[in-house]
């Protein structure tokens, strides 16, 4: 089996998993059109296998990934039937993401779930190479920004999917990380004129995200403030969300190229949030995909 080929430009949407299934086949086609060469989209419940083979059926050559797949939620031996089934209808282009999530979301819905993310991790992989077939260590990145599970990444898996996480992170993980593993780090954006219109937007979508420990303990070691963490303040914001016009985009993942990425996979949001950002996709690919 092959590994499956990553690189470029991709993106991340939650709308093409959980909109309406008919147009997100629709925007699918079309982003590997307008050149985009991965689609990550997230798992928060509900058929995710189906979801990626549907967007895998109405594309060619884009890379499908889970970005990423909750551990909790899934039987490794599901997950490895899944991929063997979908690799085989339509070749070596899922990969899967995968990710402990956050304590307060999992045990929201079961008290004392979650509990050693490092160990949960190594038994579900365990399970993946234990499966018949299994899933190749090349067809699947784990979603680690601290040291222990980044190591982890580097030695059961085909690298690292950062999510929330400024280009600073891609820096340390580059060298933490060395050469082999690949990098695919999440970049949160905004096709905006003003700050306002940035803040208006996406404070309280961040602030949602901050709230969770993961992501709040990890931007204190990347060398923000409590403080920053705290009151969302502009120099995180700015550090975390790109905004302004289209180079302005542009400009923020070549930082994350710069510092290491293999691949940006990015994630618009606008104020109708919920809709597919289908024309901010169209205005950013002549800027992103040749990048």
């Amino acid at each position: 089996m092959s590994a499956v080929e990553i690189s470029g430009v991709g993106v991340w949407s939650q709308e093409l998993r959980y909109g309406d299934r008919a147009e997100a086949a629709e925007a699918a086609a079309e982003l590997e059109e307008l050149g985009y060469t991965a689609q990550w989209i997230p798992d928060v419940g509900g058929p995710l296998f189906d979801a990626v083979g549907e967007l895998l059926a109405a594309t060619r050559r884009t890379v499908v990934a889970t970005g990423i797949l909750n551990l909790w939620m899934h039987e490794p031996a599901d997950a490895a039937a899944a991929h063997a089934s979908l690799t085989a209808a339509h070749g070596d282009r899922f990969l899967m993401g995968i990710g402990v999530s956050h304590a307060p979301l999992v045990d929201a819905k079961e008290a004392g779930r979650y509990r050693r993310p490092l160990a949960a991790m190594n038994a579900f992989l365990d399970g993946l190479d234990q499966a018949d077939p299994p899933v190749p260590a090349d067809a699947r990145v784990l979603a680690a920004l601290g040291p222990k599970m980044q190591e982890t990444a580097a030695r059961r898996s085909r690298g690292v999917h950062p999510y929330l996480a400024p280009p600073e992170h891609t820096r340390r993980t580059r060298e933490a990380l060395g050469d082999g593993p690949l990098v695919l780090p999440e970049q949160t954006v905004i096709l905006c004129s003003t700050r306002d219109e940035a803040r208006a937007i996406g404070t309280e979508w961040l602030r949602a995200y901050l709230s969770l420990p993961n992501y709040a303990n990890n931007l204190v070691r990347t060398g923000f403030t409590t403080e920053d963490v705290e009151s969302v303040s502009d120099r995180l914001f700015d550090a975390l969300i790109a905004w302004g016009d289209e180079e302005a985009i542009k400009r923020r993942v070549d930082e994350h190229r710069a510092a290491g990425a293999d691949h940006v996979c990015v994630q618009v949001l606008t104020a109708e949030q919920g809709s597919f950002p289908r024309d901010q996709w169209r205005r950013l690919a002549p800027a992103l995909v040749t990048a």
